[in-house]
């Protein structure tokens, strides 16, 4: 079994400091770029580019004497210019700047033009704007640039919306897959996307492209290899989530999609104007729809509508992420929604330092910026659903990108809407979720009378987040069907009395977990979360604290002992990995994968300590058990044939 298994994990970056990059993200950019012209030569075999960029904007402050763009450091900058003469510019190579001196200030409202002239090489080994991840690579037999790469002038990112025109040639037997409508030239083929967006992500394919027509929806895929298999596959899902998604959010930009494949060490998934580049790790046999419905619901929110800064992007982050769920939701029903909610909420409650609205301080992709920004703003989304009702909530989706289709979106401005959708005023709510830190964690005491009509339950909830106010609900477990009661919970402590017929047996808080909050269960969960994430950098002993936390929590705790006990085996302390191995077995095996596969990792220690009898009787238990999660069945039964051999170290 593959370590750290049995759910998605962010991939874990050893991220660089970046402070000015940082810090220029959360402001509003000192100018609105309109559009960009570009004319780019890929040069396949040397795995170069050369492109001039010519950029038109207006300057949102007043007397503005220089102006800063982004670009990937490995462009070598020729010359920048303006109206035929050349500007002084300097590089800042820790933050993948370029900044500018204009020739006289700009006065607000003015219009510029600066034409970039840049060359370099970018065959995905060099440093990349992303920590960890490449978003840009030229090989010899394709190739792909994507917005973050930063691979021509960029300012705002993510949050300056743009118009452009590019001309890209390629060379005999290869496609530019890009967004905008294409129009052939003598020299290659020029692309214009006329709507402000975020175009400018680009594939050089081989070949021709698999049409996959199915619900109403053509699909063009390029993937290579053995995943051309796929291609079927991946557009009939691609179909599905389109027409699920549009029931939500109405038109989309563009119904008909393009999928294609990038490389190794790309992102899962990116998504362009109607363009989804996905990395060949994320493409096999079975569609994954969560990465499908994540990256489709980005045509619109994030492609059609976007931040109005950094600090904003959770509206897009969130539903994306929410998406996935909702997705999920549409196709198992309700009832499969618990298990994923809670898993959401584990993610959410990992970063609890910094409110959402100050996300902008966090890496862009980094696991703690998709904690903030992504999981809790998916948790906020699915709490404000149910307060404002499934209608209401459908109808302010719609409402959003309907009202800001082609625009930026602030916080306050979801906010109004959803306002007005659900017909209360929810200011108290979102700065609960958005602008402040924590979770609260309830304690409940109550007392049962009874009435002329049934009964009353009469008694106090207490929180420890002196500014929190939200309903939440009560169920109260009678001897015929449970009934379930809001109350509105505000501040410390808040008295309920609430009126039954059947008599009371229970009464349990926030049944159905809509409330993000902290308790012993959320506490164990994010510690192990926590702990995995250090373990998976090799981090093991900062892991071996976050599981020591979970333990103290309860000492029970299968998961948390099966964790320690992999970290353990990881660096070949076979003793104490089985001594917590055996923990686990005796612990309350949650999840019950934790059973089999004990049982499989002492059958590995004994049969590396030499004791073989041993080892096959654990294979045996574990057979026994019958589970057969990421496959343990077939793991056992290959090592009770023949013994593990524990790999060199060297």
């Amino acid at each position: 079994m593959k370590s750290f298994a049995f759910r998605p994990l962010f991939k874990i970056l050893a991220l660089a400091a970046l402070p000015a990059l940082l810090a220029a993200q959360d402001r509003r950019p000192a100018i609105d770029v309109e559009s960009y012209k570009i004319d780019a030569k890929i040069d396949l075999a040397q795995q170069t580019l050369s492109a001039t960029a010519t950029v038109t904007f207006s300057a949102v402050d007043d007397k503005l004497n220089s102006v800063t763009f982004e670009l990937h450091n490995a462009l070598n900058l020729a010359s920048v210019t303006s109206a035929g003469a050349t500007l002084p510019a300097t590089r800042g190579n820790q933050d993948f700047t370029v900044r500018v001196s204009l020739p006289e200030p700009l006065a607000k409202g003015a219009k510029s033009t600066l034409t970039f002239n840049y060359a370099g090489r970018l065959s995905g080994d060099e440093e990349s704007p992303v920590a960890g991840l490449k978003f840009a690579a030229i090989s010899p037999e394709h190739a792909y640039l994507l917005y973050p790469a930063r691979w021509f002038p960029v300012s705002g990112y993510t949050v300056d919306r743009y118009t452009m025109e590019l001309s890209v040639s390629a060379p005999a037997g290869f496609k530019v897959v890009t967004s905008g409508l294409e129009l052939p030239g003598p020299n290659g083929s020029t692309f214009r996307y006329p709507g402000d967006s975020f175009p400018g992500s680009l594939a050089m394919v081989k070949g021709a492209a698999q049409k996959i027509a199915s619900e109403g929806v053509t699909t063009d895929v390029w993937f290579s290899g053995e995943r051309q298999g796929f291609a079927k596959a991946y557009g009939e899902e691609t179909a599905k989530v389109m027409n699920y998604l549009t029931s939500l959010f109405g038109i989309p930009p563009q119904k008909d999609l393009t999928l294609v494949e990038t490389g190794a060490d790309a992102p899962g998934g990116y998504s362009a104007p109607g363009v989804l580049f996905l990395a060949p790790s994320a493409i096999s046999q079975q569609p994954s729809n969560r990465l499908l419905a994540n990256q489709i619901t980005r045509q619109w929110f994030g492609n059609l509508i976007s931040p109005v800064t950094r600090n904003h992007i959770w509206i897009v982050n969130g539903m994306a992420k929410y998406a996935e769920l909702m997705y999920l939701e549409g196709l198992n029903g309700p009832s499969s929604l618990e298990l994923e909610i809670k898993d959401l909420y584990v993610d959410a409650m990992t970063v609890t330092d910094t409110p959402v609205r100050q996300s902008s301080r966090y890496e862009d992709y980094s696991p703690e910026f998709f904690a903030v920004t992504g999981s809790k703003g998916a948790a906020t989304y699915h709490m404000l659903r149910w307060i404002i009702g499934d209608a209401n909530f459908q109808k302010l989706l719609k409402t959003t990108t309907d009202q800001f289709a082609g625009k930026p979106v602030s916080t306050d401005d979801l906010r109004k809407l959803a306002e007005a959708a659900g017909g209360q005023v929810l200011q108290g709510f979102f700065i609960q979720w958005l602008e402040s830190t924590g979770a609260p964690e309830f304690k409940m005491e109550y007392t049962i009378y009874r009435t002329q009509k049934g009964f009353r339950v009469m008694g106090k909830i207490q929180q420890d987040l002196d500014t929190f106010r939200m309903p939440v609900e009560l169920r109260i477990e009678t001897e015929g069907n449970p009934e379930d009661k809001r109350v509105e919970v505000a501040g410390p402590a808040t008295d309920f009395s609430v009126e039954t017929f059947g008599k009371p047996r229970k009464v349990i808080i926030d049944p159905n977990g809509r409330v993000l909050r902290l308790s012993p269960a959320m506490r164990v969960a994010v510690a192990i979360r926590k702990g995995e994430q250090f373990a998976e950098i090799g981090e093991y002993n900062e892991a071996l604290k976050e599981y020591q936390k979970a333990l103290e929590v309860t000492r029970i705790s299968s998961l948390a002992h099966y964790r320690v006990a992999e970290v353990f085996f990881l660096q070949g302390n076979y003793q104490s990995a089985a001594n917590e191995f055996r923990e686990a077995l005796n612990g309350d095996l949650e999840p019950k994968w934790t059973e089999v596969w004990s049982h499989i990792n002492l059958g590995k220690i004994f049969d590396v300590t030499q004791q073989r009898e041993r080892a096959v009787n654990e294979y045996t238990l574990a057979i026994r058990t019958k589970d057969n999660t990421q496959g343990a069945q077939e793991e056992a039964a290959k090592y009770r044939q023949a013994p593990y051999q524990r790999k060199d170290n060297n």
